[in-house]
């Protein structure tokens, strides 16, 4: 039988699934992958069809948006978003390699195993773009924020949208005219508060010093006002600092975030006035290389957490984990890991979303793909491993 390019592709398993928490769910994986990767691409459903077909399919799922077709070498920092029709968008920075001029914000939309061929939906000039983000309004309306310029310290953030589920977009227009550096999201999703602030997790990097701080709208996105910086012992927090805040509201007002950080480890801050202010940022017993983290809150109150579990500054970005927390954050009992690898290998800068009793997740595969799981929390053992380091 021959095979198409996507099921030739699909036939390299990866090392994740051949050494998992154990021999009985390494097997699952391999043989879910196996099933739901090599079967016949198609075009994404749309509406209750697309709805239909998620919900028939089988738990945990692993995937990957695009095959060996893409236009662009390298691919990074992905974000993701469910419609309200049940489908799937997943968006990305690509080109070249980061930084390069040619890198421009590419998009998918789908479920596993029938997304839609990646197009470019941003492209303003001969600049690279970084670090897409998707939000979707209550009023339906999607938001792809993205950054735009050759060095973070100057970054424009601009924005466009789409009231069609992501067929069609809007011109992109700059989130706060004239200002540089990070304003809006920088990396993770806005959260909509229990008053109806929309609030976005922001940072700023200025000549290898790192500073984060949230940008807070309350009149659903039209103008943005921004915090102090979040404050830093620099003393005890070695290196350039936290940036790329991933927020959760536990109970009205009362507001928390987790950081990526230079000091090996996961930093936390919390706020009691719907993220007007912030407390001093104090490091929490979870590890982190210096990568990407995100969190998502489930409905009944369960966080989630998508990060690497090394302790160096720069270290590895393998494996890559979701730990589960039924405390706010305090313990983190039950943690999987999706990716495995070696040190060398790049797993990261995962987006976390939930709905209903399901987790998804995307995420940068070897800057090569993006790749996408779903899986449920029951799927994800106890285990002692969420504070140690690989």
């Amino acid at each position: 039988m021959l095979l198409n390019q996507r099921q030739r592709s699909c036939l390299s398993i990866p090392k994740a699934f051949l050494s998992s928490t154990s021999l009985l769910a390494s097997s699952f994986f391999v043989v879910t992958y196996i099933l739901n990767a090599c079967s016949s691409p198609s075009q994404p459903d749309q509406g209750n069809e697309t709805v239909l077909a998620e919900s028939e399919t089988e738990l945990p799922v692993r995937d990957f948006i695009f095959g060996d077709e893409q236009p662009f070498p390298q691919c990074h920092a992905s974000t993701l978003l469910r419609n309200t029709n049940g489908q799937f968008l997943v968006a990305w920075f690509g080109g070249t390699e980061e930084k390069d001029d040619d890198v421009g914000i590419w998009l998918s939309r789908g479920r596993p195993d029938h997304w839609s061929t990646p197009e470019e939906v941003a492209k303003l000039r001969d600049e690279p773009h970084w670090n897409p983000v998707l939000f979707q309004a209550p009023d339906e309306t999607i938001y792809l924020y993205f950054k735009v310029g050759k060095e973070i310290d100057h970054w424009e953030t601009w924005v466009q949208t789409s009231t069609d589920g992501g067929e069609t977009w809007s011109e992109a227009t700059e989130l706060v005219e004239g200002d540089r550096g990070g304003r809006g999201p920088v990396r993770n999703k806005p959260i909509i508060l229990s008053d109806g602030t929309w609030l976005a997790g922001a940072s700023q990097e200025d000549n290898q010093v790192w500073d984060a701080f949230v940008d807070r709208s309350t009149n659903q996105g039209k103008s943005w006002e921004k915090s102090d910086f979040l404050e830093i012992d620099r003393t005890e927090l070695e290196g350039e600092g936290i940036i790329q805040p991933t927020l959760w509201e536990s109970e009205p007002g009362h507001v928390h975030m987790l950081l990526r950080s230079s000091a090996g480890y996961v930093y936390r801050s919390d706020s009691e006035d719907y993220g007007k202010t912030w407390s001093p940022v104090y490091r929490t017993p979870l590890p982190n290389p210096n990568s990407g983290i995100d969190i998502t809150q489930l409905a009944d109150g369960t966080l989630a957490l998508a990060y690497n579990r090394d302790n160096e500054n720069w270290g590895a970005r393998a494996p890559l984990s979701i730990a589960l927390s039924t405390d706010n954050g305090e313990t983190w009992p039950r943690v999987l890991d999706i990716e495995e690898g070696v040190p060398d290998d790049e797993f990261s800068y995962p987006a976390i979303i939930s709905f209903g009793d399901t987790i998804a997740v995307t995420y940068t595969w070897q800057r090569e793909k993006i790749a996408f799981w779903m899986g449920t929390p029951e799927q994800i053992p106890e285990s002692p491993v969420a504070f140690q380091s690989r």
